[in-house]
């Protein structure tokens, strides 16, 4: 397993960065089934969003802006997901803090399912009580 984080390797592949601004970067995803969908990553290695300075966020949240802007005039979205995942029981899988920026639409089969929708089902209910 490698130890090298992706998103602070220097062999970052620059042509999956779509927007930036000092202190964070859009990735665009490329996955077929999430269209125009990408993530917002700081510069700096972050384990997760609460170790994000006021900067980072501020930052954050003006680059959000413009990719909204971006895949609005590209995709025509109905809504969005807007995400972070923090610890591996979570879906963190790469442990460099990012935000996941999901376009959604009107005619997908799963329209009108939020990312709650799958935590809230019975089957995820925990078998010990807290």
């Amino acid at each position: 397993m490698s130890t090298v984080c992706p998103f602070c390797a220097p062999e970052l592949d620059e042509q999956r960065v779509e927007d930036s601004n000092d202190l964070c970067l859009f990735l665009r995803s490329h996955d077929p089934v999430l269209a125009g969908s990408g993530i917002i990553v700081p510069r700096a290695h972050r384990r997760d969003v609460f170790e994000l300075s006021r900067e980072e966020w501020a930052a954050t949240f003006e680059l959000l802006g413009r990719v909204k802007t971006t895949i609005d005039r590209e995709f025509g979205p109905d809504g969005y997901n807007i995400g972070w995942n923090c610890g591996a029981p979570a879906g963190q899988e790469v442990l460099h803090t990012h935000m996941h920026v999901i376009p959604r639409f009107a005619d997908e089969p799963l329209a009108g399912r939020g990312i709650r929708h799958w935590l809230k089902q019975d089957a995820n209910r925990r078998t010990r009580a807290a």
